[in-house]
C-alpha cells in the first residue's frame, strides 16, 4: 500500500462574467484507491457542484465565476492497495465476452486512429501469445519508438502524428499505445492523474498521462512513456483519449500560467505505507468486471 499526499494550484483572469468550468481534479474512488481526506479552496464566492460519473468513477466539479483573479486549490491524501497479478497468467477477454463498459474503449476515436494502424498492428504483434505480455510488448515498442521531449506537440497531436513525429510527451505516448492496442481489438483507455516519483530533470511535477488496458476482466496500468513509476500514480480521469479528460475544460475567455502541482509519497514506521517503486508485476486500481 501506498499513501500520497498532493496538492494542486491553479489561477486564472477572468475577462467577462459567467465564465464556466468543469474541473477533473479530485482524486477517483476506486476499489483500490481510497480519499483519506481532502480540501477544496476558491477565491471566489462561488457555488459549486462535484459529480461523480457511475461508469469511470471521475469526479468533475463544477462552478461559473466572475471577472477578476480566480484561484483553485485542492489538496488530498490517497491510500493505494493496487490489486496485484501475475502477468503469465493474464490473458485478453475475447470481444464478444466484454462488459458493455468495456466496448467503448475498442472503437477508434479523435485521437486514436486504432482503424488506420491495424496493418502495423497485426504485422508487429498479431503473432504474439495473446494477454498482459502481448500489451507489455506493444508498450515497450511504443517507448523504444517514440522519444520523450517537452513542447513537440500540440492539442492537435494525433497518434499517427506521433509515430510520423517519433517525439512527444506523455498524452502521446499514451495515444499511440492505445491506438495499436485497439488494432487488436484489446480495449484501452486513456487515464490522467498525479505520479510520483517522475524525474526531476524532466520538469516541474505536472499531471501525468498514462494508459489503462482491459484484461482477464480487470483494468491493469501502463506507462508507455516510462517517465514514471506506476505505483505512485494517483486516478483522476479516465477517457478515449485526452479529449475526455482535460484537467479544466473552460467556457469562456482566461488567461492562466501553468498548474503548480506538489506531490508526497508518506511512509511512517509500523505503518503499511511504502515508497512506490518499479514492479515487475501487473497492477490495477480497478475491481474485477464480469464478463457477459
Amino acid at each position: 500500500m501506498v499513501r500520497i499526499q498532493f496538492a494542486i494550484d491553479l489561477h486564472y483572469e477572468l475577462l467577462y462574467p459567467g465564465t464556466d468550468f468543469v474541473f477533473n481534479i479530485h482524486a477517483a474512488q476506486t476499489a483500490s484507491q481510497l480519499v483519506i481526506s481532502e480540501q477544496l479552496q476558491i477565491s471566489q464566492p462561488v457555488l459549486t457542484t462535484i459529480q461523480t460519473n457511475p461508469l469511470t468513477l471521475a469526479r468533475y466539479l463544477r462552478l461559473t465565476a466572475g471577472p477578476g483573479p480566480l484561484h483553485v486549490n485542492y489538496q488530498a491524501t490517497v491510500d493505494i492497495d493496487h490489486h496485484v497479478g501475475a502477468p503469465d497468467t493474464i490473458g485478453e477477454t475475447p470481444v464478444a465476452k466484454l462488459p458493455l463498459s468495456a466496448l467503448t474503449y475498442i472503437y477508434p476515436s479523435r485521437y486514436c486512429q486504432s482503424d488506420r494502424l491495424g496493418v502495423l498492428a497485426m504485422n508487429e504483434f498479431g503473432h504474439l501469445p495473446k494477454g498482459y505480455r502481448r500489451v507489455e510488448a506493444i508498450q515497450d515498442w511504443v517507448r523504444k519508438q517514440v522519444a520523450f521531449r517537452s513542447n513537440t506537440s500540440n492539442s492537435n497531436t494525433s497518434a499517427l502524428d506521433t509515430l510520423t513525429d517519433r517525439v512527444g510527451v506523455c498524452r502521446d505516448f499514451a495515444h499511440l499505445m492505445i491506438a495499436i492496442c485497439r488494432a487488436l481489438s484489446i480495449p484501452a483507455r486513456f487515464t490522467t492523474g498525479i505520479d510520483y516519483g517522475a524525474d526531476p530533470a524532466l520538469g516541474p511535477t505536472d499531471f501525468h498521462a498514462y494508459v489503462e488496458v482491459f484484461l482477464d476482466h480487470r483494468w491493469y496500468l501502463f506507462d508507455p512513456s516510462g517517465t514514471a513509476i506506476p505505483m505512485g500514480f494517483v486516478r483522476m480521469g479516465t477517457g478515449r483519449d485526452a479529449a475526455d479528460v482535460s484537467y479544466a475544460t473552460i467556457f469562456g475567455s482566461v488567461t492562466s500560467p501553468p498548474p503548480v502541482i506538489t506531490v508526497s509519497a508518506i511512509t511512517e514506521a509500523g505503518r503499511p505505507w511504502e515508497l512506490p517503486h518499479h514492479r515487475t508485476e501487473a497492477l490495477s486500481t480497478d475491481a474485477a468486471l464480469n464478463a457477459i
